[in-house]
């Protein structure tokens, strides 16, 4: 290990983990070993094949470590972790708790950062590691791993890096967190990262795409291009849930602007036809990631009287879907194949 920069390690190497990890590494501030899953044979032996818009063409690109579990870490070894960035998706109801995965990891002087979607990801988090800080990381870039090793890269890695609020650590221990995050990500000059000093009202914010437009792409099977040109989809379905949200976001102290709608309706290009993850973990026959960018704001809009029948009849419709992908997999097993 070089004593020179910082130990990172990255927890999910799908496209927006992988492109986290090499743009750490490609800043020559940190080391990075990755904790990977379904892909760690391939990545092991042959790395990954990047096509990315902010870093070309790269072919077997390895981090420092290549992992197929969590390592553990002591407070005195050499291998403990400045950071821990967590890029996997945030399915609560999928077996082990995520915190209890990447719990062998942490010691008291590791900086954990949630690359993930949805509200109220950090509860588990601050309660289990009360010592740590924890810091929201946003990521507007689009990536995927459209085969296995393979990542695809199309929009500019921008991300907003910020201290979740309601934590025991000194706020300015957090803010002084942020900010190296911020630097060591930035160093390669080729993302941008910022500071985001108001981290629940951009999580509001990012759920005015997600919580729209990932479901409603999921369960009509059509991209964020084909929803926008389906007869009138636009104002009977995204628009309503776009207007939920922000409403239920301003009734729970953080207002978005009343324009916010139109500027998220733009935010993919028409003819990009982008794939939002959802649909294609679908696809995929992958359990999908709903309850945190739609079961958390309805959650909070039935606690503070908020009206959210468009969210809701989401909700219920990702519930059925996740029931019947993790039912076609419990057959899968049965059936041994």
């Amino acid at each position: 290990m070089d004593k020179s920069k910082v130990n990172v390690l990255v927890v999910g190497g799908g496209g927006v983990g992988t492109i986290a990890a090499f743009n750490l590494e490609a800043g020559g501030l940190a080391e990075v070993s990755m904790v990977l899953r379904s892909n760690y044979q391939h990545v092991k032996i042959h790395g990954y094949s990047i096509e990315s818009e902010d870093h070309g063409s790269i072919s077997g690109w390895r981090p420092t470590q290549v992992l197929d579990n969590v390592p553990k870490s002591h407070s005195d070894d050499t291998r403990k972790f400045d950071f821990l960035v967590i890029a996997t998706k945030n399915i609560p109801d999928n077996g082990t708790p995520l915190v209890e995965i990447v719990r062998p990891a942490v010691t008291r002087s590791t900086s954990i950062v949630l690359l993930q979607n949805g509200l109220n990801i950090e509860r588990p988090f601050i309660s289990a590691f009360p010592e740590n800080v924890i810091l929201s990381g946003i990521s507007m870039m689009g990536s995927r791993e459209i085969e296995t090793g393979v990542i695809q890269h199309i929009g500019h890695d921008s991300s907003l890096i910020g201290v979740f609020p309601g934590q025991k650590v000194q706020e300015e221990i957090g803010i002084k967190t942020a900010r190296d995050f911020c630097n060591i990500y930035s160093a390669a000059g080729k993302a941008t990262c910022v500071q985001d000093f108001d981290v629940p009202w951009s999580r509001w914010r990012k759920l005015i795409y997600n919580a729209c437009f990932n479901p409603i792409c999921a369960i009509t099977g059509l991209d964020t291009g084909s929803i926008r040109l389906a007869d009138d989809s636009v104002e009977t379905l995204i628009r309503p849930a776009m207007e939920e949200i922000r409403t239920c976001a301003a009734a729970a102290g953080h207002e978005l602007p009343e324009h916010i709608a139109d500027i998220i309706l733009q935010f993919d290009p028409i003819e990009m036809h982008y794939v939002p993850s959802m649909l294609e973990d679908l696809r995929r026959g992958n359990l999908i990631e709903y309850e945190n960018i739609l079961g958390e704001p309805l959650r909070t809009g039935q606690k503070l009287g908020v009206p959210m029948p468009t969210i809701s009849f989401l909700y219920s419709i990702c519930k059925a879907i996740q029931w019947k992908l993790r039912n076609e997999g419990l057959k899968t097993k049965v059936n041994g194949q």
